[in-house]
């Protein structure tokens, strides 16, 4: 059938110039590379508001920094939830920032006329009709002319070097801080998918809430997830680290020590979910499918795959291979700069239009 958009694309035309701009929008982490150029910024997903001046004053880095150390009048908002847009308005600003700090010096290479943007992001399997709207919705208003939606899962397996278009099942387990997603990717698709919400910013609550009942200490948010990062490891690395808190006692501040053990104890509930929900995936899979996972084993990714050790806990759980590639949690990203370098491989992976 005669694809007009996919044709048009490929004229290459001095006045019919586009660039294909990437955007993986985490919970935590908003990414955004440029066709032909790369990865070319990497920021958390939050920005700080001034209800005296109403107007957003931070964005990414320098907002996240503040979290726990505002005054009332500055509000921090994270517009992402569970990987989909929980504040239309707020993810607007927080890209047109984004934009304008990275993608606006490439484009003044274009001297004539300004070159159509087309943006190519990924959304969670569990994102509704409405979801996936908004998200066009966000780049039509950022000024962009055409918008490819793909879902998140292919993304993944591209990003980890998997033939999608390949009729041999991968299982992939992406590991973000908004969701957990677990699927089974072959012929273009997704065969079968599970989605879990005790991610990463999760994963930080619940840790919260052992040093809470553990050792009578109020921590922040941001001591958990710096708590989660260096010290969770499934290598029986005990390591150790002080942390200050809010005594439950009297709410004066106080020192405490928290090792390795402390922090895997809390969390082992939430990492046997999703050897759990791995299980299952397994489980509820065609029988033609199975045969072919165990000879290619899974493929980890998103950021609490590069926790040490966890590929040989996955694997002793599960009696399967497990790989990680370099820079895991790059995997969404890179996964849709490989798509757009093909537009027959865009038009083809992407949702229809709503």
């Amino acid at each position: 059938m005669f694809n007009f958009n996919s044709t048009i694309r490929k004229i290459k035309l001095p006045f019919f110039s586009t660039v294909d701009i990437c955007f993986d929008l985490g919970t935590s982490n908003t990414k955004i590379a440029i066709k032909d150029k790369g990865v070319i910024l990497r920021e958390p997903t939050v920005l700080a508001y001034d209800s005296k001046i109403k107007d957003y004053i931070f964005f990414g880095k320098e907002a996240k920094d503040i979290i726990g150390k505002t005054p009332e009048f500055i509000q921090i908002n994270k517009p992402i939830n569970n990987g989909v847009i929980s504040d239309f308005d707020a993810e607007v600003i927080l890209l047109r920032h984004f934009i304008e700090k990275s993608v606006s010096h490439y484009l003044k290479s274009f001297h004539l006329l300004k070159p159509n943007l087309i943006a190519v992001a990924a959304v969670p399997t569990i994102a509704s009709e409405i979801e996936i709207k908004a998200v066009e919705e966000v780049f039509l208003k950022l000024g962009f002319s055409e918008v490819f939606i793909i879902e998140k899962p292919l993304a993944v397996a591209v990003g980890n070097k998997i033939n999608v278009f390949a009729h041999s099942p991968y299982l992939s387990i992406d590991m973000g801080g908004g969701l957990i997603e677990l699927s089974i990717t072959s012929s273009g698709g997704i065969i079968v998918k599970k989605v879990l919400k005790n991610a990463g910013d999760v994963m930080n609550k619940t840790l919260a809430n052992y040093v809470y009942l553990k050792y009578g200490v109020i921590l922040g948010d941001r001591t958990c997830e710096d708590l989660k990062i260096n010290l969770l490891n499934f290598k029986n690395e005990d390591k150790v680290a002080n942390v200050r808190g809010k005594s439950l006692e009297n709410g004066l501040p106080k020192s405490i020590k928290i090792k390795s053990s402390d922090v895997k104890e809390a969390l082992t509930n939430s990492f046997n979910q999703i050897l759990d929900a791995a299980k299952e995936l397994i489980e509820i899979s065609p029988p033609e499918v199975i045969d072919e996972i165990f000879n290619y084993g899974i493929i980890l990714s998103g950021g609490l795959a590069k926790i040490k050790g966890i590929d040989n806990f996955f694997a002793q759980e599960l009696k399967l291979d497990v790989s990680i590639l370099s820079n895991p949690e790059d995997a969404t990203i890179n996964g849709l700069f490989n798509i757009c370098k093909s537009s027959d491989h865009l038009v083809k992976l992407s949702l229809p239009k709503i």
